[in-house]
């Protein structure tokens, strides 16, 4: 393929980024992302994301494109697609009318470059449907055919997911990007939400507990959850448990080992960015609320099983992260319990939240 003249080094340019989900690979991508905004301040940076995943790049209120703001605070525009619907129903033809949209959206800007983060094939083929002519990608993507649509393949540095999406970005820049917090929209009504409940209810002082994750095996047990907001309650802290869509049972099992001492919380993306940002504390697994309270600088104790938290564990906060010799390294989506993250004891987390909190017991 012939090399095209457009060099990114020149003003403007019209990048687009393509990180189609999960939660935590989005929040793994905003660090490149941000310091790709710094370098190209005046660039239009778009972004593809499945539509569940965008209130973390843009508030609900805001418009999908336009000036920047607090509430969309580094991308100019938005282009949202919904996977997991259309593959389930493909021979409507209102699914094909939604795609078709969604791809006249996409190559509308006229984008110049496609940075894509997630290596599958799914987002190779969304970076060469947007039309632009320069993609870049890693050499060694998650999905391996998806390097057959780059026409930049990059070599992966470092060794957590965000050092290496950095490294992808940098080669994209041609130069080195610094490593910089993360901005999340701003949402007045979701802040209000909380800080109006947290109030009534009187709670000032909490960690959060998130006993769900992606597949069984990252589940460390409910009932124990439950145990530890026990004990950190006699050291006055108060222990919110967080649950998202379908796990009503593992946060009712936790509330209910806790002796009614911990309380079960559901939010929105933007209502769960605000309570993180009140907590003193997280524990939980290799989860998107994991990563959103490390993005949000909040310590966290985090308790792994099969995957691996050199690359995927808390990114620039104060940890503690508990993972066994007995668990395996793999990305199978396993329901089974992993025995090493069964083999972590309440005694052991208790003791990194303590020493994460500043509480001296004698």
């Amino acid at each position: 393929m012939s090399e095209v003249s457009v060099d990114p080094a020149r003003q403007p340019l019209k990048l687009l980024i393509v990180r189609l989900g999960s939660m935590g690979d989005i929040i793994h991508a905003l660090p490149a992302v941000a310091a790709l905004r710094d370098a190209f301040p005046e660039a239009t940076l778009g972004w593809i994301v499945e539509e569940r995943w965008a209130e973390l790049l843009c508030t609900l209120q805001e418009p999908r494109s336009g000036p920047r703001s607090a509430r969309r605070p580094i991308v100019d525009r938005i282009h949202t697609v919904n996977t997991r619907l259309w593959r389930r129903s493909l021979s409507s033809a209102q699914t094909w009318e939604q795609i078709a949209s969604g791809l006249s959206d996409l190559r509308a800007p006229q984008y110049q470059f496609a940075v894509d983060f997630q290596g599958a094939v799914r987002s190779a083929l969304l970076s060469r449907w947007s039309g632009a002519p320069v993609i870049y990608g890693f050499a060694q993507p998650r999905e391996n055919v998806a390097s057959m649509f780059y026409t930049h393949q990059v070599m992966a540095r470092g060794f957590h997911v965000v050092e290496q999406n950095i490294s992808l970005a940098e080669a994209f820049a041609r130069r080195s990007l610094p490593i910089r917090k993360t901005a999340f929209p701003h949402d007045e009504a979701a802040e209000k939400k909380i800080e109006d409940r947290l109030r009534e209810e009187e709670i000032r002082d909490f960690v959060i507990l998130n006993p769900g994750a992606g597949w069984g095996a990252k589940q460390w047990p409910a009932e124990r959850y439950g145990h530890v907001a026990k004990r950190l309650a006699k050291d006055g802290v108060k222990a919110l448990i967080n649950y998202g869509p379908g796990e009503e049972a593992l946060a009712q099992a936790a509330e209910s080992a806790s002796g009614e001492t911990a309380r079960r919380i559901s939010c929105s993306i933007a209502e769960l960015t605000a309570l993180t940002r009140r907590a003193r504390l997280f524990i939980g697994g290799d989860t998107g609320p994991m990563h959103l309270a490390a993005a949000l600088g909040i310590p966290v104790v985090a308790l792994f099983g099969p995957t691996d938290p050199g690359r995927n564990g808390p990114f620039g906060t104060r940890n503690v992260v508990w993972r066994s010799p007995l668990s395996p390294t793999t990305l199978s989506h396993r329901a089974a319990p992993d025995p090493g993250l069964l083999s972590i004891g309440p005694d052991q987390v208790v003791a990194a939240a303590r020493q994460l909190l500043g509480i001296c017991r004698g």
